[in-house]
């Protein structure tokens, strides 16, 4: 089983185009979570995980996070990838048997659009199904080239990286299942709800509220 040493070794880091076909394309949003895991597996001097021994806390749910599952291995269903709803480009990285911890953001001052201006005028195009098929064409190639550019830079000069104190999670547990009064499936016995003295799941139960 790996662990998270504290000494210098080298680590089987997933290539950049493990990362794409995972993903399904190649993109800048992609580019980014492949650095910051990448930094970030370096920075603990650890591998990939297996059994929990990693934990990472995302706070986008952008195209990164592929990225991230594919080089660190930290996944929802092993509990973890932990999620948090802040819409920025920032990972946390943690290694449990090393207590350490690194938190990697992008840097404000970091422009995609500036590498490649054009895309700006592409991407609108793109996006909404308008463009032809040889601005697609191109679009799709400036954004391989934008992604290259970006894996060429020195990773401190797109994020600011530091160690931090963080409570580590505690590694998932599995819960008893009860059955829903009203559908009938099963669910997590930590996530029923109590209605008429039955248990209910989130999606029957019927939520009262005087509008506070």
């Amino acid at each position: 089983m790996p662990e998270c040493p504290t000494e210098t070794k080298k680590t089987q880091i997933p290539t950049f185009e493990e990362a794409a076909k995972f993903h399904g394309h190649v993109c800048p949003g992609l580019t980014i979570g492949y650095i910051a895991a990448k930094a970030g597996i370096e920075e603990l001097e650890t591998d990939r995980d297996v059994d929990e021994e990693l934990v990472t806390i995302v706070e986008n749910d952008a195209c990164g996070v592929d990225a991230v599952q594919v080089l660190t291995g930290c996944t929802i269903g092993k509990g973890n990838l932990i999620y948090r709803d802040h819409a920025k480009q920032v990972f946390t990285f943690i290694c449990r048997d090393s207590n350490k911890a690194v938190r990697i953001a992008l840097k404000a001052s970091f422009n995609i659009d500036a590498i490649d201006p054009k895309v700006s005028s592409l991407r609108p195009k793109v996006m909404s199904g308008t463009a032809t098929e040889e601005e697609t064409k191109e679009f799709r190639q400036r954004m391989d080239g934008i992604s290259r550019t970006m894996r060429e830079t020195p990773v401190r000069e797109m994020f600011d990286l530091k160690f931090v104190d963080v409570d580590i999670p505690k590694k998932a547990r599995i819960f008893n299942s009860v059955k829903c009064a009203k559908c009938g499936e099963m669910m997590a016995e930590s996530r029923a709800r109590v209605q008429d003295g039955e248990y209910i799941c989130i999606p029957c139960y019927e939520e009262y509220s005087r509008g506070w």
